[in-house]
């Protein structure tokens, strides 16, 4: 909105409302199709459109491209305003662009009783833009309890879904509001409903991080060995997600804690300049991923359940190399109490302190690189590519520089630049 069409609208609704421009001049559309009371009501001026209706504005006045001054105070869900244009007799039908109606709008923001006067003045409760979406969605996508019971209690269908297959439950788990999917559910809503792309209501919740909900719908009975859009069973979802309520809860209903993750839906593609082969997704154990996410407890969890701490990835990935990335002393701690080599090596000749070295260095990391080395770490083990730890070091940040250079400083000497030789 440019400052011109602003200051012309808002002077035009201020003449209009003082009786300057005569009566009919309240309801001429400006130059671009709107009209003074319009203006009012988008800066939120109760008085102004008070003065306005009473000089004899129509609220049905304007442009039929332009939303109409009840589409717009919808917007905004402002209960006076809102009375003003419905004792004015606002026509409550009226669509605006993609075919949203005024009791959508509001749905999502006024007050309970503007939706029950819209409705009582013959607002369609099932009416549906072009996407298919209803004022029981729009209600529920901004966590509407009070304006979902309105709209029930009036016949809105509870399982409607939009061309796309949403639901006004699905709607309901993106709404922050961790109550409204419960109120849905107890109303009827059905939990076993799935959107087009096979999403499945249990795997929306562990989206939207709504894990109250999905503990209730594990609760309910749900596929424990469905795999989402990502290639993760509940499990798996729940262990990323570090929530061992949950992961304790997928236990003891019976989820594999030795299951492999699957074929993710999402297409994965390399950076261009790094390479054009084909992604390579490698096969995960929820032992691997809680170990390379440094969740000790969690891992605690799955060891204790029959989680195989010997199982090893495509790639040659085990429980301690999966830890040694994860920049936490107690996954690594563990790791090595159940599998004590440390210096395993993966498909590509890494070790531990390979893949140690090879992130970003945190406050966990020199005990990480003491423990490897009280364990017996090699660090003149090369990598299939000729590399030993200390020559990736030499290559990244001064700050691992300097943690290694301390705990491997015979290692840190024999590098290329790096100093004298070993001491003594």
């Amino acid at each position: 909105m440019s400052f011109c069409r602003y200051a012309a609208g808002l002077c035009c609704a201020l003449a209009a409302s003082s009786g300057f421009a005569g009566g009919a001049a309240v309801n001429t559309p400006l130059p671009d199709g709107s009209t003074p009371l319009a203006w009012a009501v988008e800066q939120q001026d109760a008085a102004l459109v008070r003065s306005l209706l009473r000089q004899g504005a129509s609220p049905n006045a304007g442009t039929p491209s332009l939303p109409s001054a009840l589409a717009i105070a919808c917007q905004w869900g402002d209960s006076a305003i809102l009375d003003l244009l419905l004792d004015a007799k606002a026509k409550v039908n009226v669509t605006q662009a993609g075919g949203i109606a005024p009791l959508a709008l509001c749905a999502g923001v006024a007050d309970s009783h503007i939706l029950q006067r819209l409705l009582a003045a013959g607002a369609v409760v099932e009416h549906a833009d072009e996407n298919g979406q209803t004022a029981l969605m729009w209600a529920a996508a901004r966590g509407r309890i009070d304006n979902l019971q309105v709209l029930l209690q009036h016949g809105a269908q509870i399982n409607r879904a939009t061309l796309k297959g949403l639901t006004p439950l699905m709607f309901a788990l993106k709404s922050g509001n961790a109550q409204t999917p419960l109120a849905l559910t107890q109303a009827g809503a059905d939990v076993t409903a799935v959107a087009a792309d096979g999403t499945t209501m249990v795997q929306l919740a562990m989206y939207q991080k709504d894990y109250a909900f999905a503990a209730h719908l594990i609760d309910a009975g749900v596929d424990l060995t469905a795999y989402d859009r990502e290639g993760y069973s509940l499990l798996q979802a729940a262990v990323l997600a570090g929530q061992p309520a949950l992961v304790q809860q997928l236990i003891a209903r019976g989820a594999d804690v030795n299951a492999t993750t699957g074929t993710p839906r999402v297409q994965r593609r390399y950076e261009v300049n790094f390479t054009s082969a084909p992604y390579k997704v490698i096969a995960m154990t929820p032992l691997l991923l809680a170990a390379q996410a440094g969740a000790a407890g969690i891992m605690q969890q799955l060891f204790a359940a029959g989680a195989r701490s010997d199982w090893r990835a495509t790639d040659q990935t085990n429980v301690v190399l999966a830890a040694a990335g994860s920049g936490r002393l107690a996954a690594l701690q563990l790791a090595l109490q159940w599998q004590p080599d440390a210096n395993v090596i993966n498909a590509n000749g890494q070790t531990p302190l390979h893949v140690l070295v090879s992130v970003e260095a945190g406050e966990e990391t020199a005990a990480m690189l003491q423990l490897l080395a009280e364990r017996g770490v090699q660090p003149q083990i090369k990598t299939k590519d000729g590399y030993t730890a200390a020559d990736l070091v030499k290559e990244g940040p001064a700050a691992m520089q300097a943690l290694f250079s301390r705990a491997y400083a015979c290692a840190w000497a024999q590098t290329p630049g790096s100093g004298a030789g070993c001491p003594p």
